[in-house]
């Protein structure tokens, strides 16, 4: 079961590397108009799914704080 899971972490590593290098080529050999409007529509989408997301932050950090999230 141990090795599985480093299996799985190394796997995993190798995958989001892939990923960045990737990226990172298509960042360079894309204009900047069309990556930053994309960026900003990721961006616009976050905080419009935010505003939507019927919540107070003091329930959201009770929620937080019950479930032992480290980072509340």
């Amino acid at each position: 079961m141990i090795m599985e899971l480093k299996f799985e972490r190394e796997e995993n590593l190798k995958e989001r590397l892939k990923f960045v290098h990737r990226y990172a080529k298509w960042v360079k050999d894309t204009p900047n108009e069309v990556w930053s409007r994309q960026q900003a529509e990721l961006i616009d989408s976050f905080m419009l799914n935010a505003r939507n997301f019927n919540i107070s932050r003091k329930k959201y950090l009770e929620m937080k704080s019950v479930t032992g999230d480290r980072d509340a």
